[in-house]
């Protein structure tokens, strides 16, 4: 877990002044959700052989015995929240979405400690592959927007249904029963566990040994197949450059026909299509599909790349002062210029002019307003030019129009 420093915050705020926005554009609502939520939500919800469950959640027990967990993801969280208030009643499908850290007792690597932060985009109530490729277009819209998108691809397939998916998983067991012993440990266990997880391991060996085995596509129902075959056409009709990865689950019990990734590694985020996720949790059967964006992750791209901060307002007035008197008229002056919109910068606590003066040249203002002992008593301002040098008085009655004129 690691702070963000102030010279850190510029990239945060345009990463979300990007973001928010434009999920807002394509009907999006805010939730905020606790971190902290009853340890048994994640168990049902995210599934208790995932390594989410098993290995990597922070969880307690409360002095009244209540067992909770800080939230590992939002999906969960969105859906219990979805049942709690009613949402069913809304018009659907209900989008929602959420920014905020998520926790994992993980290995730290590039763009993921143990807190990170996410986007987590949520569409409840829709069966039509039109929303999985939406998701997926926002996604890559904000990607775009960022300036990150040129080396990415979308990594796309669809892992079948409760109807279909038993038949595969069958499939699976019976190519691994005579390779058990090349599996890696926590492969031998997810063999009797649950096997589809053996498609996300990540050691050489295992992923060697499921280069030859059975494909999920190569089982699907007709229902899934149709689904899957209309998402494409819908991402080929908006020409984002998807592959097919056959051998692509996720790491989460609850997705259903459609999961992506962004690529490569590390991948910036993914999602999937989860439409019995709100039924295990005990409500009604309702569709759902979503996405996570991993924001360091992104952070760090626009960092390699030295991407430009574009929408961070510059400031373009500097206030500096000297003595009482001029300090007394200078804090006053500097919340009229604030109410006015004016974007202005200050070093009250320094005395010494040639340092204020000094600190606004490193800021590249445009002007710098000087209020010493003799402008407070004669109700005046003295207005420097820092591209020319030029200097002239003003009356501080009369400073705000002034520079909203120059300003323009």
């Amino acid at each position: 877990m690691k702070d963000i420093l102030p010279e850190e915050q510029k990239y945060w705020q345009f990463v979300l002044n990007i973001a928010e926005p434009l999920i807002q554009d394509y009907g999006f609502k805010k939730i905020d959700t606790p971190i902290l939520e009853e340890t048994q939500l994640f168990t049902k919800g995210t599934g208790q052989t995932t390594d989410i469950v098993q290995k990597e959640m922070f969880s307690l027990r409360t002095k009244g015995g209540d067992k909770l967990s800080l939230r590992p993801e939002f999906t969960p969280n969105i859906c219990r929240a979805y049942l709690e208030y009613g949402m069913n009643s809304w018009p659907h499908p209900v989008k929602l979405y959420s920014f905020g850290p998520v926790f994992r007792y993980d290995r730290p690597q590039a763009g993921r400690l143990r807190q990170f932060n996410q986007f987590s985009i949520e569409a409840l109530g829709s069966k039509d592959p039109i929303i999985d490729a939406q998701i997926i277009q926002l996604s890559w819209k904000i990607f775009e927007k960022l300036g990150i998108s040129k080396n990415l691809t979308i990594q796309i397939n669809n892992i079948g249904c409760s109807k279909c998916r038993p038949g595969y998983i069958k499939l699976l067991v019976q190519y691994y029963e005579n390779k058990t012993r090349q599996l890696c440990g926590d492969c031998k266990i997810r063999l009797n566990k649950n096997p589809l997880r053996l498609l996300d391991c990540k050691e050489a060996v295992c992923r060697r040994l499921m280069a030859d085995g059975p494909q999920s596509v190569d089982n699907l129902c007709s229902e899934c197949h149709d689904h899957f075959k209309g998402v494409l056409e819908y991402l080929d009709e908006l020409n984002l450059p998807y592959e097919l990865n056959y051998r692509l689950v996720r790491g989460l019990d609850y997705y259903t026909k459609t999961v992506f990734e962004f690529y490569p590694e590390p991948s910036f985020g993914g999602g999937g299509r989860y439409d019995a996720l709100i039924e295990i949790l005990g409500g009604k059967e309702t569709p759902g599909v979503g996405v996570a964006l991993g924001v360091e992750r992104m952070i760090m791209e626009i960092e390699k790349q030295k991407i430009k901060l574009i929408g961070q307002p510059k400031t373009k007035i500097f206030l500096a002062q000297l003595g009482t008197l001029g300090k007394r008229k200078a804090i006053k002056l500097f919340a009229s210029l604030q109410q006015e919109g004016i974007k202005t910068a200050e070093s009250f606590s320094r005395d010494s002019l040639k340092t204020q003066l000094r600190i606004a040249s490193n800021l590249e203002v445009n002007f710098t307003l000087i209020v010493g002992q003799k402008e407070a008593l004669e109700e005046s301002i003295i207005l420097r030019d820092m591209s020319t040098g030029i200097q002239e008085v003003v009356l501080i009655n009369k400073i705000i129009p002034e520079l909203k004129k120059r300003l323009k």
